[in-house]
């Protein structure tokens, strides 16, 4: 089986997710690099085996998470479909089983708030994990005088936590925000669409989903 290491030291992949995060870079929005694809991995590796799925499966959303950005080489737009159609073609020439390429295929295909749907457990895990990873260290711009609403958003996020419960029945999101950088309305006139998409993954897990900012629950 190809695992996880593989993919995360496959030289021509990472070369696509450096490329992917420079054309971000340079249309302004925030790192979308190793660190980012890293965390999201950690925390769709988290949700699936807290809800004790197979170990094949924790392997598959993490290989879903290295690769769920590299579409962002082609254009932002339908970023989710191109990185698709990418990881279908580079997981077949690393000789990955049909029935595993499917499952990564359909996962990264669906990540996105603008056309994804939760149609599985390893989409909804993907999505739950890359929705959350919001924080202060992604933002690039140094000069806070410039920030548009995207990076005071990040900027203001100085604590985050994606936690299941001790029944397994609920997942919250849980975040600390300096309302000095941005309101928690400003949170909602971005957010929204990747909250409600995070709600239905949610469901889909068979979890409720909670977003509480600042010891307040708003979701």
């Amino acid at each position: 089986m190809l695992t996880y290491d593989q993919i995360r030291h496959d030289q021509r992949i990472n070369t696509y997710i450096t490329a992917a995060d420079r054309s971000l870079s340079a249309l302004g929005f925030t790192e979308h690099s190793f660190a980012h694809v890293g965390k999201v991995a950690s925390t769709a590796a988290y949700i699936l085996s807290t809800l004790n799925r197979t170990p094949h499966e924790i392997e598959l959303v993490k290989i879903a998470a290295h690769l769920h950005d590299i579409g962002n080489l082609v254009n932002r737009i339908a970023h989710s479909q191109s990185g698709a159609i990418m990881a279908f073609r580079i997981l077949g020439e690393l000789g990955m089983e049909p029935q595993d390429i499917a499952t990564i295929v359909t996962a990264i295909g669906n990540h996105d708030e603008g056309t994804g749907v939760p149609v599985d457990d390893l989409s909804a895990a993907l999505i739950l994990a890359d929705k959350s990873d919001v924080r202060r260290s992604r933002v690039r711009n140094r000069n806070k005088d410039t920030f548009d609403i995207h990076d005071r958003v990040n900027y203001s996020v100085y604590d985050s936590a994606l936690e299941i419960n001790e029944a397994k029945d609920r997942i919250t999101l849980c975040l600390s925000v300096d309302t000095e950088y941005s309101s928690i309305m400003d949170y909602f006139e971005i957010f929204m669409q990747r909250m409600v998409l995070c709600r239905k993954a949610a469901e889909r897990l068979g979890l409720s989903f909670k977003l509480i900012i600042n010891d307040q629950q708003l979701i």
